[in-house]
């Protein structure tokens, strides 16, 4: 049999998994992309030249990097199993910049240096707090598609 022999998937009765990177989608993986790229360069950056100075915001940026790349990742590969993995993700994240931004704004001085979530994001126009907003509302939207 060859690839032109081959009924599609989706005449078959099976459902196709969602491609979370269409639409909507792909603004989203390219913010991610582009945080994903500005987080770990501005990480490594930092933790090369001074770590000492800061490593709890420079590890927590580095941290941020890791879970950018990982939705990154879930929402190029797609499917279920990556829109949840993604979505768990994206609750995490809003978590992280909730509570560091909090505890940026409360404890001015525990931080020597800013994070990427430090004061919500401010210092990337907030999206930081905004993205994993957006983010959760596409995977939801994604599940009942």
């Amino acid at each position: 049999m060859t690839d032109t022999d081959r009924t599609p998937a989706a005449a078959i009765g099976e459902k196709q998994p969602f491609d979370l990177g269409t639409g909507p989608g792909r603004v989203l993986v390219w913010f991610y992309g582009v945080f994903t790229v500005a987080a770990a360069s501005r990480s490594i950056v930092q933790m090369i030249l001074d770590f000492g100075k800061a490593p709890l915001a420079y590890v927590l940026s580095a941290v941020a990097a890791l879970v950018y790349g990982f939705i990154t990742y879930s929402l190029v590969r797609g499917g279920e199993k990556a829109r949840r993995s993604a979505l768990v993700c994206c609750a995490a994240e809003l978590l992280g910049v909730l509570v560091v931004g909090t505890w940026t704004m409360a404890e001015p001085s525990a931080f020597a240096d800013a994070t990427v979530w430090s004061d919500f994001g401010m210092g990337y126009l907030f999206i930081p707090v905004i993205l994993p907003v957006t983010g959760m509302m596409w995977l939801r939207r994604a599940r009942t598609a």
